[in-house]
């Protein structure tokens, strides 16, 4: 997976809205069934280039290949005991993947091992 750092932390238009001081203003739930992931104010706005696996693969595929695609936006969560809910996958080359600890919806992020740091995707969350 290609990973590549924008000092960039200012959110794009779409996500003004969401973000305020850099950090998640509203409560962070699962897009399926609203479970809660995080509390408001507890995760900071970053512009990264990350490739994740799509929440819904294509069964119909013959090669077998994991359909990825490349996310920007996400909240990065320093500890992960910050989080409300969520579910880890087992290691992945050096990543463990987020999921909805509810209802298994995911991937919604990923953990790095080395680090210990979560990132949860913007486009694969709601906030209220």
């Amino acid at each position: 997976m290609s990973e590549v750092v924008n000092k960039d932390t200012v959110p794009d238009e779409a996500q003004k809205d969401y973000v305020e001081d850099g950090k998640n203003k509203l409560l962070v739930k699962c897009k399926f069934c609203g479970s809660k992931i995080l509390e408001k104010k507890t995760a900071k706005y970053v512009a990264i280039e990350k490739e994740l696996p799509l929440m819904q693969q294509d069964a119909n595929r013959k090669d077998g290949e994991v359909q990825k695609e490349m996310i920007n936006e996400y909240f990065h969560v320093e500890n992960m005991y910050i989080f409300e809910n969520i579910g880890f996958t087992h290691p992945v080359d050096n990543y463990k993947y987020l999921i909805c600890a509810d209802c298994d919806a995911g991937p919604v992020g990923y953990y790095e091992l080395d680090s210990k740091h979560s990132y949860v995707a913007l486009s694969r969350i709601v906030q209220s």
